[in-house]
């Protein structure tokens, strides 16, 4: 493990950027006592859960109530009061520092996002006093073995990523077998271009999603399916579980009706309906993992989803569990999954985010860390994912700047690190 260095933080700033979607973002540089800068952005959801931390926005007539000033006051004012002038002897200790100052339940009063973008560029700090790159020093804290990630490449986007007819958020697929990072990444960008010319042909145009991803006019989930089978095997590969897989977020809130009843495609189903639906899709494609695919509020459906389909496919939760590590205990005594995702910005702290990960550990559960749809060309989660060693990140499509950042740290980590296994944990 890593030794614990201290660290210093001489001057820290925030200010807006605009994020994926042209939103404003929090982005924060921390200067330290060698007079290193290290930077870090807050990303933000479209398609968020009731129990997530809370961004603070200025609602007022700039960028539709969406602004952030009054997060970057936080940081420039009484976070850096906090953080700068002492020093930190971990980032345990200055997460916790920071829960206490906002003195409110998920950040609303100084805001997540203002908070997550500072405990990033602190955890950078920290690893940049160990003398450490980012990913080993966050396998020092978690005493975890590094892995290489299968990315999950969000090709076709719905829900409330896109505007089209799809109810279903996300359909990914997974490059299981490809053996490195390098090769997974052209795998996922070979798919992502024959994809382009299939939905070019059919439909003519290859609009995009919040992600990345093509948003072809279409509403049968098992239309878009198909397109995912056509484009796997035009670019060269072969569809399988365990070859190139694919992985689903319904992301159900999206298409819940409440009471336990759901609508995909025109059509109403209830619980039992719909996992019967997912059971029939499991069996006809090559489906390794579904995430969300109950609402957060329907514990039935997670229970009825569960006793069906638990050890055919990984499932997760996203919504359900929003990064809390009491909640994925919850979920874990319940046995509604076998998987949690990880957004930092969902709890607040990179803290709070090692702590999650643990929760899932300890309670057998595997992880798949994940950006958001409105994000930055901050990497922090590709260090997270090499450090964590989960094996799985999803970062949208093989496509836009904000989403290849990521798929491009991981690979400049492989090259620097060609001894690191590929593959799922």
């Amino acid at each position: 493990m890593t030794a614990r260095t201290p660290l210093e933080v001489t001057a820290l700033r925030a200010r807006g950027i605009l994020d994926s979607r042209g939103y404003p973002t929090v982005e924060v540089t921390a200067v330290l006592g060698d007079g290193a800068r290290l930077v870090a952005a807050a990303p933000a959801g479209a398609s968020t859960g009731e129990h997530e931390a809370v961004e603070v926005r200025d609602h007022g007539p700039e960028y539709g109530g969406r602004g952030v000033r009054r997060a970057v006051r936080n940081v420039d004012g009484e976070i850096a009061a906090l953080v700068t002038g002492r020093v930190w002897e971990s980032i345990d200790e200055l997460d916790a520092a920071l829960g206490a100052l906002g003195g409110t339940p998920g950040y609303s009063r100084l805001g997540a996002n203002a908070v997550v973008a500072v405990s990033i560029a602190a955890a950078r700090g920290f690893a940049h006093a160990a003398g450490a790159e980012l990913h080993a020093w966050i396998a020092g804290r978690l005493g975890t073995a590094e892995r290489l990630p299968v990315p999950h490449f969000n090709v076709l986007n719905g829900g409330a990523h896109a505007v089209n007819g799809l109810d279903f958020q996300e359909f990914m697929i997974a490059p299981v077998d490809a053996g490195t990072e390098e090769h997974a990444v052209q795998v996922g960008a070979e798919v992502y271009h024959a994809l382009a010319a299939v939905v070019r042909e059919r439909y003519g145009t290859a609009g995009l999603g919040d992600e990345g991803g093509f948003a072809p006019p279409i509403s049968d989930p098992r239309v878009a399916l198909d397109l995912l089978l056509t484009a796997i095997e035009a670019a060269g590969h072969t569809p399988g579980v365990d070859r190139v897989a694919i992985a689903l977020d319904p992301a159900a809130n999206g298409f819940h009706l409440g009471s336990g009843r759901y609508r995909i495609d025109g059509r109403e189903l209830d619980d039992e309906g719909l996992t019967g639906y997912y059971r029939d899709l499991i069996e006809h494609y090559p489906i390794r993992s579904v995430e969300d695919g109950f609402a957060e509020d329907d514990p039935h459906g997670w229970a009825t989803q569960a006793a069906a389909l638990l050890g055919r496919v990984q499932l997760v939760g996203d919504d359900l569990y929003v990064t809390d590590p009491a909640r994925i205990r919850d979920g874990a005594a319940h046995g509604y999954t076998d998987a949690v995702l990880i957004k930092p910005n969902q709890i607040g702290t990179v803290s709070q985010t090692f702590d999650a990960i643990r929760a899932a550990r300890e309670a057998g559960m595997a992880c798949m860390v994940s950006h958001r749809s409105g994000e930055t060309a901050d990497t922090f989660i590709a260090d997270l994912v090499v450090g964590s060693g989960v094996g799985q990140l999803k970062s949208g499509a093989p496509a836009r700047g904000e989403r290849v950042a990521k798929y491009n740290r991981l690979t400049e980590i492989e090259i620097d690190h060609p001894a690191l296994p590929y593959g799922l944990a």
